[in-house]
């Protein structure tokens, strides 16, 4: 790019920035960020307040929250990482572990901030195939790890799709791939997901997987997206490298406040996430009543397959005032919002097939 200043690296300059959702206004529903439509509990508001002291720096390691986090794992505190959100520690996992030699193996459609993670290690991002329910096609991506392999990315609920990866998929999956291979399971929607099938990072560590690293975060279920804190769990020295790559203090002391206080509160929390798992139900069940095919979905979300329509089909919903996520060529992905926003959001599915 010849209007850039000074010299950038050409994959950076073509990277394009993350660009966030429109803000909803009165009376638009805003579904497109995956965000929980209740608001923190006053014990936790509470909690925020009492970290006035913006004046000092935070403790860098958050060590309450990762002995709670620890002991909720069965592991030693440094076996606990917390960060700015999860995405961060993708980051610096990716950092970690992969350079210009290596590639970043995962899914695609999955999570967006993946093949920026390859792109900004200066790693090159293999992607495999959803199949065509919108899962994770694990034999296949066993198979596409190579030597050159530094870490492979298993999302389970997949974002933006919906489905989980299961338990023995996951074990099969372990087995096939190099012990020598970070394999990070992001569970940033594990709290929403209903399905006993489903992979359980705990159980996947207390099996003794070394190279296994479990990230979620306080962002989605817990509804503290706009205090930024997630975290990962796994062996201490991988956690070592993350950290050296990570930019120190990101995490406030209010966040750290925050996710005390939500722990503290899980239960009421928790029985919020079921509200929504159940809302989120209903609303696949009025989707494919609507006429779209909708793929199984487990985490806060619903996917609509739209293929090439996407961009039409979330304009279809925009014109309703329900902000939705378009991925251009694939799909929509729409946030399970509030009660009020469910008969909207299936009216508007309906004319975006009447549309076709």
């Amino acid at each position: 790019m010849t209007d850039i200043p000074v010299r950038i690296r050409p994959e950076i300059a073509a990277l394009p920035p993350y660009r966030q959702g429109k803000q909803a206004g009165e009376g638009v529903f805003k579904l497109s960020s995956n965000e929980n439509p209740f608001g923190p509990l006053p014990g936790v508001v509470a909690a925020v307040a009492r970290a006035q002291a913006f004046n000092r720096y935070p403790d860098a390691s958050s060590p309450r929250l990762s002995a709670r986090i620890a002991e909720r794992y069965g592991v030693a505190p440094d076996a606990v990482h917390i960060g700015a959100g999860s995405v961060s520690i993708l980051f610096q996992l990716a950092q970690a572990t992969s350079g210009p030699a290596d590639d970043i193996v995962f899914s695609w459609r999955s999570f967006e901030a993946y093949p920026s993670l390859a792109t900004v290690a200066g790693a090159t991002a293999t992607t495999v195939p959803n199949t065509p329910d919108g899962r994770h096609d694990l034999v296949a991506m066993a198979a596409a790890v190579t030597e050159r392999t530094g870490m492979v990315l298993v999302c389970s609920p997949n974002n933006p799709t919906g489905p989980i990866v299961t338990q023995d998929e996951f074990d099969a999956f372990l087995a096939a791939v190099p012990a020598n291979v970070l394999v990070v399971l992001d569970e940033a929607y594990a709290e929403f997901v209903t399905d006993p099938a489903a992979v359980d990072g705990r159980r996947v560590l207390a099996a003794g997987h070394d190279n296994v690293m479990v990230l979620r975060t306080f962002s989605k279920a817990y509804g503290l997206a706009g205090l930024r804190v997630g975290y990962a769990v796994g062996h201490p020295r991988i956690l070592d490298a993350a950290r050296s790559t990570g930019i120190p203090l990101s995490v406030t002391a209010a966040a750290e406040e925050a996710a005390l206080a939500s722990l503290d509160a899980e239960e009421e929390l928790l029985e919020r996430v079921r509200v929504i798992a159940d809302r989120r139900d209903r609303l696949v069940r009025l989707l494919r009543d609507a006429g779209w095919d909708v793929p199984d979905a487990q985490g806060n979300f619903v996917w609509l397959p739209a293929g090439d329509r996407a961009l039409e089909v979330a304009a279809v919903f925009e014109a309703a005032d329900l902000i939705v996520r378009p991925f251009a060529g694939d799909g929509v992905r729409i946030t399970v919002g509030e009660e009020e926003s469910l008969d909207r959001v299936v009216e508007a599915a309906r004319r975006s097939i009447a549309s076709e």
